[in-house]
């Protein structure tokens, strides 16, 4: 956005696609009373200004609800704009291929096309992009109110060789808290009271505490330090704990800024993992948990962690269950080269905040980007769990996809 040529181009592109609906817009509502279609201009072209103004005010406009709410509306309103545009285009390519077989149709004498040589637009077609894209922009409204609506996604995970000790032992997952989106003490609260309502023996938090600061925990302290378990609650950094997205000062403020992070996990009680492992020990029976620092396969995302490092020690006739955020990292390392580790947690994905799940069926756009992005999954005696995050980042909402609390017992 700090790049004039840049931002002039999108807002040119963006001039063009409103103009481009609206001629659309127009041939399908011609028929219309004049007073629905004044209306219906009007909700149009007040969407699109106020689409374009947020693009040129967002780069000097800090308001944390500017920027949650009216920016994710304008990005709704383009995206919902692109959608339409695909179905206006293939019914403009309809009708170009039918003009031009027309045209050489009559060069030859054929009959072809009416007397004066235009093509209708398909009014299944017009309704069509209209009415999906509709649903898509409102689905998006929607979503605003499911970001505190917490599920509880309970999950039996069976291990090779778990002692007797640990049969039926529960660990609550949760993953992707985002601290500095959060803005609903109440709401908030109802999810760490579902966490403590499933009195779990353990706690495994997998990265991304924050958005980028360590400060954006301040007014959360006293909320999530109410996470405890008698075998512990342990944590590691996702991708954002590092402020790797924020222009600082100097390095030695960008280091800083991760130790003062490394003190509000100690300081909620939670054992930071950061490339190593620990016992959990029940009963002269042993749990090997093993957490690494951030991993990503992906081409954007630092490898901090390492797993080497964290396996020191591991003794592979135990159960071994992995805490890394990134699940691109279970085919990228940890199936090929730890085939001892039953059980990997992840993060990261959020479902993107966006999909569709049933029982039967499970969609969002991420899995584009991510094999695995919600879930189980499975590979031999290997198991990954990719919890769907806690909290939200970017866009202030949930459709389909709702935030997770996992609770999974041992068998």
């Amino acid at each position: 956005m700090r790049n004039p040529l840049f931002l002039f181009i999108l807002i040119l592109v963006l001039i063009l696609i409103d103009f481009y609906i609206f001629q659309v817009l127009k041939s399908v509502f011609q028929g219309t009373a004049a007073g629905a279609r004044s209306i219906i201009y009007i909700l149009y072209w007040s969407l699109c200004v106020v689409s374009l103004a947020s693009f040129l005010l967002f780069p000097f406009v800090s308001n944390p609800y500017f920027k949650q709410y009216i920016f994710s509306i304008s990005i709704g309103w383009v995206l919902t704009q692109i959608f339409m545009v695909m179905f206006f285009l293939a019914d403009d390519i309809r009708r170009g291929t039918f003009w031009t077989v027309g045209q050489i149709a009559s060069a030859t004498g054929a009959q072809f096309m009416k007397s004066d040589n235009t093509i209708p637009r398909s009014a299944f077609l017009s309704w069509l992009g209209i009415g999906a894209s509709s649903t898509l922009f409102f689905s998006l409204l929607y979503g605003f109110g499911n970001k505190y609506n917490y599920k509880v996604v309970k999950k039996k995970v069976a291990i090779k060789g778990l002692p007797s000790a640990f049969i039926g032992f529960k660990i609550v997952h949760i993953s992707d808290i985002h601290s500095g989106s959060l803005k609903d003490a109440i709401a908030v609260q109802k999810g760490i009271d579902l966490i403590k309502h499933q009195q779990a023996d353990l706690v495994l938090f997998t990265g991304d505490l924050v958005n980028d600061r360590s400060t954006e925990m301040k007014d959360w302290m006293q909320v999530f330090n109410q996470i405890k378990a008698p075998f512990g609650v342990f944590s590691i950094l996702g991708n954002h704990d590092y402020g790797d997205y924020v222009s600082w000062d100097s390095p030695a403020a960008k280091q800083q800024n991760l130790e003062d992070l490394k003190k509000v996990h100690h300081e909620l009680g939670w054992r930071l993992l950061m490339n190593e492992n620990v016992k959990i020990v029940k009963e002269d029976s042993f749990i090997q948990l093993v957490g690494i620092e951030n991993w990503g396969a992906k081409a954007r995302f630092p490898k901090y962690g390492k797993m080497d490092v964290a396996m020191t020690g591991v003794n592979l006739e135990d159960p071994i269950i992995l805490m890394s955020h990134d699940p691109s990292h279970w085919e990228a390392q940890v199936i090929t080269a730890y085939p001892k580790i039953d059980l990997m947690l992840s993060g990261h994905t959020h479902g993107m905040q966006f999909g569709l799940e049933n029982p039967y069926f499970k969609w969002s756009p991420v899995q584009w980007v991510y094999k695995q992005w919600a879930g189980i999954y499975k590979n031999g005696g290997q198991q990954l769990y990719v919890n769907r995050g806690f909290g939200f980042l970017g866009y202030p909402g949930r459709v389909g996809i709702m935030p997770e609390i996992t609770l999974i017992e041992l068998v």
